[in-house]
């Protein structure tokens, strides 16, 4: 479809990443690009609703460099945030990648490797006060572009991630006929996908759901990010 060669594209699948995180994004990119889903080892992870994938290499069979790393959030992040190996393979590769990116809080694992800093990003809603804890600037929109940096928002945001990548990189052609395959056109039933519209007792319901992994996140993160 681009008429190029496939870019390489690495896609972090930890344990306890969250599905949607990861799917929406490799939904997007896997026909135009080359994915690859990468953890310590191959065999299947386990994601944060019980759904497992294969990881497809390893971090010692990973290539020198790839055209894009990514990275998804979920509660498995916890672990990941005191994983000096995995931080170390994301520092490796963010230095060498044309594109450095992530969705929901896979951008507070990019900036626990260190790759945020300066940079302006978003993440999930809940989560956007923990960015300047890495130097990040937290920005509230959808998909945030920083120099060779692209931050998606929460989970869903990982589809509107994937086609701002491919209109970044291949053109709005690519993009369109992407987002037409999927028959992406979105009409939720309710305004309630922001906190500011979606009301304070859904607002009050979400922050107890979100509650046990933020607080856990800020403290594996304490002493090593000022948190």
């Amino acid at each position: 479809m681009t008429g190029k060669s496939p870019l390489k594209v690495g896609m972090l699948a930890f344990p306890g990443f969250t599905l949607l995180d990861l799917v929406g994004p490799l939904t997007v990119l896997h026909g135009p690009m080359q994915t690859h889903l990468v953890w310590k080892t191959k065999g299947l992870v386990e994601s944060d609703i019980g759904i497992n994938v294969e990881a497809t290499m390893s971090f010692d069979q990973a290539p020198e460099s790839f055209d894009i790393i990514f990275v998804p959030g979920g509660p498995g992040q916890i672990d990941v945030f005191k994983d000096e190996e995995t931080l170390v393979f994301l520092r490796h590769h963010g230095a060498r990648a044309k594109w450095v990116t992530a969705v929901c809080t896979g951008s507070m694992i990019l900036g626990a490797a260190g790759l945020l800093k300066g940079y302006r990003a978003t993440t999930h809603w809940a989560g956007h006060q923990m960015l300047p804890l890495f130097g990040a600037e937290p920005i509230a929109e959808r998909v945030v572009i920083d120099r060779n940096r692209i931050t998606g928002g929460g989970v869903t945001a990982g589809i509107d991630f994937g086609l701002v990548l491919l209109n970044t990189i291949f053109g709005d052609h690519v993009a369109k006929t992407t987002q037409l395959l999927m028959e992406y056109d979105p009409a939720p039933p309710f305004d309630a996908g922001d906190p500011d519209r979606a009301g304070e007792k859904a607002v009050e319901a979400a922050f107890q759901v979100l509650a046990p992994v933020a607080e856990a996140s800020l403290a594996a993160l304490e002493g090593r990010f000022g948190g």
